[in-house]
């Protein structure tokens, strides 16, 4: 049996982290990336480091400005509030489609995952919460059976989920969220085609009602 690492593996483990430390706030937006302090917290190589930038810059979290270096993205709200806009169309669709499509055992999937984010949200853990709703919104992607809609989304991914860190962190948000999802899940296991779009739709609008007041507060306090 072959246990040794290989240089892909250090690279993925090096993305999730930094990906992480950049969703739990540990680095701020715009704040500047050294690369020799990286690698020294991170454990890994310069070139390694590097890589993990370009994935990362790829993903939108972080931006490579010419002899300045990397720092973190900054999400506007003008640029949010056109990820809300399409994440409801896109998510409204994609939910109306996997009522249509669901199996029992997607649901029980669903189910797992909904409660996977009770429990996170109960412990007050932001990345396991973070993977749950991954979780629960990747077996909605699998059951609409339109690949188009899920690499649409899995494009706005690494965005969608900063946007929700931080409207996350907000007093009652992950209990209204738990709410929503409910609904979703409870639409789509009913085969409610026209109440999963709804459901998806709602809860999409709320997350974004919540993000434009992270947003004027964060405003408010510059």
């Amino acid at each position: 049996m072959d246990l040794k690492i290989s240089p892909q593996t250090v690279q993925l483990e090096t993305a999730r982290k930094l990906r992480a430390a950049i969703m739990t706030g540990h680095f701020k937006p715009g704040e500047r990336l050294v690369e020799t302090s990286l690698c020294e917290q991170l454990g890994v190589s310069r070139t390694s480091l590097r890589e993990t930038l370009r994935m990362l810059a790829a993903e939108k979290l972080i931006v490579m400005t010419p002899n300045r270096g990397p720092s973190v993205a900054i999400i506007s709200w003008e640029e949010a509030d056109q990820i809300y806009h399409v994440r409801a169309i896109l998510e409204g669709e994609m939910a109306a489609l996997a009522a249509k499509r669901v199996k029992d055992t997607d649901v029980e999937e669903m189910h797992a995952a909904l409660k996977h984010f009770e429990d996170a949200v109960a412990a007050s853990d932001t990345l396991i919460r973070l993977s749950a709703t991954t979780d629960f919104y990747e077996v909605i992607i699998r059951c609409s059976n339109n690949h188009i809609i899920g690499d649409l989304i899995h494009g706005l991914h690494a965005r969608i989920n900063f946007l929700r860190s931080r409207t996350m962190a907000s007093p009652g948000r992950p209990r209204h969220s738990i709410r929503e999802m409910t609904a979703l899940y409870e639409a789509i296991a009913a085969r409610d085609v026209r109440g999963a779009r709804a459901a998806a739709v709602a809860h999409v609008q709320a997350a974004r009602d919540e993000a434009h007041h992270v947003y004027q507060q964060s405003a408010r306090a510059a």
